[in-house]
Protein backbone atom coordinates (compact mmCIF):
# COMPACT_ATOMS: atom_id res chain seq x y z
CA UNK A 1 0.00 0.00 0.00
CA UNK A 2 1.49 3.41 -1.18
CA UNK A 3 2.32 5.77 1.49
CA UNK A 4 0.16 8.71 2.70
CA UNK A 5 1.62 12.38 1.85
CA UNK A 6 0.82 13.89 4.93
CA UNK A 7 1.76 12.26 8.75
CA UNK A 8 -0.77 10.82 10.26
CA UNK A 9 1.64 11.74 13.72
CA UNK A 10 3.49 14.96 14.09
CA UNK A 11 5.27 15.42 17.31
CA UNK A 12 7.39 18.74 17.56
CA UNK A 13 9.85 19.57 20.52
CA UNK A 14 8.84 16.85 23.09
CA UNK A 15 10.52 17.59 26.19
CA UNK A 16 10.83 15.33 29.56
CA UNK A 17 12.73 15.60 32.24
CA UNK A 18 12.84 13.18 35.48
CA UNK A 19 14.53 15.05 37.91
CA UNK A 20 17.78 15.96 36.91
CA UNK A 21 17.66 13.78 33.71
CA UNK A 22 16.58 15.17 30.44
CA UNK A 23 15.08 12.26 28.78
CA UNK A 24 13.81 13.58 25.56
CA UNK A 25 14.88 17.09 24.36
CA UNK A 26 13.27 19.21 21.79
CA UNK A 27 12.13 15.86 20.18
CA UNK A 28 10.52 15.29 16.70
CA UNK A 29 9.03 12.81 15.22
CA UNK A 30 6.74 12.45 12.23
CA UNK A 31 4.50 9.09 11.36
CA UNK A 32 3.09 8.06 8.30
CA UNK A 33 0.13 5.30 7.33
CA UNK A 34 1.54 2.52 5.85
CA UNK A 35 4.88 2.59 6.38
CA UNK A 36 7.11 0.97 8.99
CA UNK A 37 8.83 3.01 11.10
CA UNK A 38 11.77 2.14 13.32
CA UNK A 39 13.81 4.60 16.25
CA UNK A 40 17.11 3.32 17.05
CA UNK A 41 19.63 4.48 19.78
CA UNK A 42 21.39 3.47 22.50
CA UNK A 43 20.43 2.84 25.92
CA UNK A 44 19.39 5.96 27.70
CA UNK A 45 18.74 7.68 23.89
CA UNK A 46 14.90 8.70 24.69
CA UNK A 47 13.26 5.82 22.38
CA UNK A 48 11.43 4.57 25.28
CA UNK A 49 10.08 7.86 26.25
CA UNK A 50 9.45 9.00 23.03
CA UNK A 51 6.89 6.20 22.44
CA UNK A 52 5.73 6.11 25.60
CA UNK A 53 4.46 9.91 25.08
CA UNK A 54 2.81 9.24 22.15
CA UNK A 55 1.18 6.27 23.58
CA UNK A 56 -0.09 7.92 26.75
CA UNK A 57 1.87 5.99 29.38
CA UNK A 58 4.08 9.24 29.86
CA UNK A 59 2.83 12.73 29.70
CA UNK A 60 5.11 15.57 27.92
CA UNK A 61 6.35 18.20 29.71
CA UNK A 62 6.60 20.45 26.72
CA UNK A 63 5.94 19.82 22.93
CA UNK A 64 2.86 19.45 20.93
CA UNK A 65 1.14 16.32 19.24
CA UNK A 66 -0.89 16.57 16.22
CA UNK A 67 -2.82 13.87 15.38
CA UNK A 68 -4.50 13.38 11.38
CA UNK A 69 -4.08 16.90 11.23
CA UNK A 70 -4.94 18.44 14.01
CA UNK A 71 -3.14 19.05 17.74
CA UNK A 72 -4.03 16.13 20.34
CA UNK A 73 -3.63 16.20 24.31
CA UNK A 74 -2.55 12.86 24.76
CA UNK A 75 -2.50 12.23 29.03
CA UNK A 76 -3.58 8.45 29.33
CA UNK A 77 -3.52 5.28 27.25
CA UNK A 78 -7.16 5.57 27.25
CA UNK A 79 -6.67 9.02 25.44
CA UNK A 80 -4.03 7.12 22.87
CA UNK A 81 -6.56 4.23 22.24
CA UNK A 82 -9.36 6.67 21.85
CA UNK A 83 -7.43 7.66 18.45
CA UNK A 84 -6.49 4.62 17.45
CA UNK A 85 -2.79 4.23 19.05
CA UNK A 86 -2.18 0.99 20.26
CA UNK A 87 1.15 -0.46 21.86
CA UNK A 88 2.28 -3.45 22.23
CA UNK A 89 5.16 -3.72 25.42
CA UNK A 90 7.71 -6.61 25.63
CA UNK A 91 5.83 -8.06 28.18
CA UNK A 92 2.93 -8.55 25.84
CA UNK A 93 0.01 -8.45 28.87
CA UNK A 94 -1.12 -11.48 27.71
CA UNK A 95 -2.84 -13.76 30.15
CA UNK A 96 -1.57 -17.09 30.25
CA UNK A 97 -4.39 -18.73 31.51
CA UNK A 98 -6.85 -17.72 28.85
CA UNK A 99 -7.40 -18.76 25.62
CA UNK A 100 -6.62 -16.66 22.18
CA UNK A 101 -10.18 -15.14 21.85
CA UNK A 102 -10.24 -13.89 25.58
CA UNK A 103 -7.08 -12.36 25.44
CA UNK A 104 -7.96 -10.39 22.15
CA UNK A 105 -11.10 -9.07 23.80
CA UNK A 106 -9.30 -8.91 27.56
CA UNK A 107 -10.72 -5.59 29.25
CA UNK A 108 -12.89 -5.11 25.91
CA UNK A 109 -14.96 -8.07 25.92
CA UNK A 110 -18.38 -8.11 23.07
CA UNK A 111 -21.02 -8.33 26.00
CA UNK A 112 -24.90 -9.51 24.38
CA UNK A 113 -28.04 -8.79 25.57
CA UNK A 114 -29.71 -11.97 27.01
CA UNK A 115 -33.24 -12.18 28.54
CA UNK A 116 -32.43 -11.65 31.84
CA UNK A 117 -29.27 -9.72 31.99
CA UNK A 118 -26.01 -9.03 29.65
CA UNK A 119 -23.79 -12.10 29.03
CA UNK A 120 -20.04 -12.50 27.59
CA UNK A 121 -21.03 -13.18 23.77
CA UNK A 122 -17.89 -15.99 23.73
CA UNK A 123 -19.04 -16.96 20.48
CA UNK A 124 -19.24 -13.65 18.66
CA UNK A 125 -15.29 -13.16 20.31
CA UNK A 126 -14.15 -16.24 18.99
CA UNK A 127 -15.49 -15.53 15.66
CA UNK A 128 -13.87 -11.91 15.21
CA UNK A 129 -10.83 -13.51 16.11
CA UNK A 130 -10.62 -15.98 13.61
CA UNK A 131 -11.39 -13.63 10.63
CA UNK A 132 -8.74 -11.24 12.49
CA UNK A 133 -6.38 -13.85 12.28
CA UNK A 134 -7.27 -14.88 9.21
CA UNK A 135 -7.21 -11.26 7.41
CA UNK A 136 -3.32 -10.73 8.99
CA UNK A 137 -2.07 -14.31 8.11
CA UNK A 138 -1.77 -15.53 11.55
CA UNK A 139 -1.63 -19.20 11.72
CA UNK A 140 -3.08 -20.35 15.39
CA UNK A 141 -4.13 -23.96 15.84
CA UNK A 142 -7.16 -24.25 17.60
CA UNK A 143 -8.59 -20.45 18.67
CA UNK A 144 -9.43 -22.16 22.02
CA UNK A 145 -5.51 -22.64 22.90
CA UNK A 146 -4.36 -21.37 25.98
CA UNK A 147 -1.70 -19.06 25.28
CA UNK A 148 0.96 -20.41 28.15
CA UNK A 149 1.18 -23.44 25.37
CA UNK A 150 1.73 -21.29 22.71
CA UNK A 151 5.23 -19.97 21.21
CA UNK A 152 6.95 -16.87 21.82
CA UNK A 153 6.02 -15.96 18.59
CA UNK A 154 2.36 -16.82 18.68
CA UNK A 155 1.80 -15.20 21.50
CA UNK A 156 3.57 -11.77 20.21
CA UNK A 157 1.37 -12.41 16.76
CA UNK A 158 -1.97 -12.62 19.38
CA UNK A 159 -1.02 -9.25 21.08
CA UNK A 160 -0.12 -7.37 18.20
CA UNK A 161 -3.31 -8.78 16.64
CA UNK A 162 -5.01 -7.52 19.90
CA UNK A 163 -3.70 -3.83 19.06
CA UNK A 164 -5.11 -3.87 15.33
CA UNK A 165 -8.54 -5.17 15.97
CA UNK A 166 -9.61 -2.23 17.99
CA UNK A 167 -9.30 0.74 14.91
CA UNK A 168 -5.99 1.06 15.33
CA UNK A 169 -4.09 3.21 12.86
CA UNK A 170 -0.46 3.31 14.59
CA UNK A 171 0.77 0.43 16.29
CA UNK A 172 3.76 0.42 18.91
CA UNK A 173 6.02 -2.08 19.09
CA UNK A 174 8.73 -1.81 21.72
CA UNK A 175 11.47 -4.48 20.53
CA UNK A 176 8.83 -6.98 19.35
CA UNK A 177 11.20 -10.12 18.36
CA UNK A 178 13.34 -9.69 21.99
CA UNK A 179 14.49 -12.97 22.36
CA UNK A 180 12.41 -14.94 19.70
CA UNK A 181 14.46 -17.31 17.50
CA UNK A 182 14.69 -17.15 14.27
CA UNK A 183 12.21 -18.56 12.55
CA UNK A 184 9.97 -16.91 15.11
CA UNK A 185 11.17 -13.58 14.27
CA UNK A 186 10.44 -13.92 10.95
CA UNK A 187 7.00 -14.52 11.31
CA UNK A 188 6.53 -11.76 13.43
CA UNK A 189 8.11 -9.13 10.51
CA UNK A 190 5.92 -11.15 8.09
CA UNK A 191 2.47 -9.70 10.54
CA UNK A 192 4.54 -6.58 10.49
CA UNK A 193 4.63 -6.18 6.75
CA UNK A 194 0.85 -7.33 6.62
CA UNK A 195 0.18 -4.94 8.76
CA UNK A 196 1.63 -1.92 6.57
CA UNK A 197 0.20 -3.62 3.44
CA UNK A 198 -3.65 -2.85 5.51
CA UNK A 199 -2.38 0.78 5.79
CA UNK A 200 -1.53 0.89 9.68
CA UNK A 201 1.26 2.85 10.76
CA UNK A 202 3.81 1.01 12.41
CA UNK A 203 6.29 2.96 15.12
CA UNK A 204 9.01 0.11 15.89
CA UNK A 205 11.72 -0.13 18.52
CA UNK A 206 14.36 -2.13 17.72
CA UNK A 207 18.31 -2.79 18.76
CA UNK A 208 18.79 -4.86 15.48
CA UNK A 209 19.68 -3.13 12.63
CA UNK A 210 19.75 -6.14 10.62
CA UNK A 211 16.24 -6.34 11.38
CA UNK A 212 15.57 -2.81 10.79
CA UNK A 213 17.21 -2.74 7.33
CA UNK A 214 15.34 -5.82 6.03
CA UNK A 215 11.69 -4.76 7.30
CA UNK A 216 11.57 -0.84 7.76
CA UNK A 217 10.85 2.34 5.68
CA UNK A 218 12.55 4.87 7.41
CA UNK A 219 14.71 5.06 10.78
CA UNK A 220 14.74 7.70 13.09
CA UNK A 221 18.13 8.08 15.74
CA UNK A 222 18.03 9.13 19.02
CA UNK A 223 21.18 10.14 21.16
CA UNK A 224 20.76 11.67 24.99
CA UNK A 225 17.30 12.73 24.26
CA UNK A 226 17.84 13.95 21.02
CA UNK A 227 17.21 13.14 17.49
CA UNK A 228 19.83 13.44 15.27
CA UNK A 229 18.03 12.47 11.96
CA UNK A 230 15.74 10.57 9.99
CA UNK A 231 16.52 8.28 7.16
CA UNK A 232 14.71 6.36 4.25
CA UNK A 233 16.29 2.87 4.25
CA UNK A 234 16.57 3.05 0.67
CA UNK A 235 18.96 6.12 0.72
CA UNK A 236 21.18 5.47 3.52
CA UNK A 237 23.54 2.34 4.93
CA UNK A 238 24.05 0.79 8.08
CA UNK A 239 27.57 2.66 8.77
CA UNK A 240 25.94 5.62 8.30
CA UNK A 241 22.96 4.77 11.16
CA UNK A 242 25.40 3.46 13.45
CA UNK A 243 27.56 6.65 12.84
CA UNK A 244 25.11 8.43 13.98
CA UNK A 245 24.11 6.19 16.92
CA UNK A 246 28.05 6.83 18.01
CA UNK A 247 28.73 10.12 16.98
CA UNK A 248 25.12 11.53 17.89
CA UNK A 249 25.92 13.95 14.49
CA UNK A 250 23.63 13.50 11.35
CA UNK A 251 27.34 14.92 9.60
CA UNK A 252 25.24 17.83 8.47
CA UNK A 253 22.73 16.34 6.79
CA UNK A 254 19.07 17.86 6.98
CA UNK A 255 16.30 15.59 8.05
CA UNK A 256 15.47 13.72 4.99
CA UNK A 257 11.08 13.51 4.36
CA UNK A 258 9.48 11.15 2.42
CA UNK A 259 9.13 11.92 -0.71
CA UNK A 260 5.48 12.01 -2.26
CA UNK A 261 4.23 7.82 -3.59
CA UNK A 262 3.84 7.14 -7.36
CA UNK A 263 0.40 7.33 -7.93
Amino acid sequence: MSQSITPIVEMRGICKRYGGVQALAEADLDIFTGEVHALVGDNAAGKSTLVKTLSGAVVKDAGTIRFDGREVHIDSPRAAKAFGIETVYQDLALADNLDVAANMFLGREIVGQGMMRPFLDIRCMEEEARKLLARLKINIPSIRQKVRSMSGGQRQSIAIARSVYFNAKVVILDEPTAALGVEETRKVYELVREMRSHGLAVLMISHNLNHVFENSDRITVLKTGRVVGTRRVAETSREEILRMIVTGTAEGHAQREPKAAAV
